[in-house]
């Protein structure tokens, strides 16, 4: 189905990889192994919750590379890709996902724009999954790797015919948070089901938590103050938020330029806090 070797599509239930893959209707594409765990729980709730729903995930690149103490603290990178793998099937069967692709490639050939492979690998997945909504990197994020995702997703995305384009694409949030997006531009995805569940899905990358990286308690407290913060004036009504910049303008017009599109939300930003001051000052 795709262009290297070290491809696979693992389908924790056992079924053909092209119908699992065909019948997702939420997909995450993520840069890395517990990428998809930290940004896109808003879809694996709403796969591990109703039947009609189908989650799908995405890792874009192959696990080498990552920080490692403790008992990982000699494993090679060879090694190292290897259980970072197996961890995110571990995660799929967890979250009962319908299908996990994994596309193997370093984040220098992510990185290289001049580099069509992946995008083409992109495009034949979102053409065989057509998922209703999408989960990907925000491009206000401060990991590289994370950005050049979110700009080859977006290349893809604009090569599919628009009548099987998802209906919703969403930026989310990962190495930078999306609290600084204006209310009115805020996708809020209310995540407050399945506490343990939402833990358990981010212990399963041992070789990242017990690694020297605590993100279990990280992202259930980025999770929990997205809830607490939102309103300040109101009760909470969630215990747990998370957010996402909506992305689907990129794909409903492709005219527009993506650098100047996302150069317009800081600028909302700015806008909102430089009245703010003007107001009371």
């Amino acid at each position: 189905m795709f262009t290297k070797a070290n491809q696979e599509v693992y389908v924790p239930d056992g079924t053909d990889s092209h119908e699992a893959l065909s019948r997702t209707t939420h997909l995450a594409i993520a840069a890395h192994q517990d990428d998809i765990e930290i940004m896109a729980i808003d879809g694996i709730l709403q796969g591990y919750k109703y039947p009609e729903a189908h989650f799908s995930g995405c890792v874009v690149t192959d696990g080498h590379g990552s920080p490692r103490v403790g008992k990982f603290a000699y494993v090679s990178d060879d090694e190292m890709a290897q259980i970072r793998i197996e961890e995110q099937k571990a995660a799929a069967r967890l979250g009962q996902y319908s299908a996990q692709v994994f596309l193997g490639y370093t984040s220098a050939r992510v990185k290289d724009p001049l580099d069509p492979a992946l995008v083409h690998d992109l495009t034949t997945l979102l053409q065989v999954a057509q998922p209703e909504i999408l989960y990907t990197h925000n491009p206000a994020d401060k990991h590289t790797t994370h950005v050049a995702v979110f700009l080859r997703v977006i290349q893809a995305l604009r090569r599919l015919p628009k009548e099987i384009r998802p209906k919703k694409v969403y930026g989310c949030e990962v190495w930078r948070n999306l609290d600084w997006l204006p209310d009115e531009m805020k996708t809020i995805f209310n995540v407050s089901a399945e506490p343990e569940l939402q833990a358990a899905l981010v212990d399963v990358f041992e070789s990242q938590v017990a690694g020297g990286k605590n993100y279990t308690e990280a992202i259930v407290g980025r999770r929990i103050a997205n809830a607490t913060f939102f309103a300040s004036h109101v009760t909470d009504k969630a215990t747990r938020l998370a957010y996402a910049l909506d992305l689907t303008p990129l794909i409903k017009d492709d005219s527009l330029d993506v650098i100047a599109w996302v150069q317009g939300r800081i600028a909302e930003f700015n806008t909102v806090v430089t009245d703010t001051l003007k107001a009371f000052s």
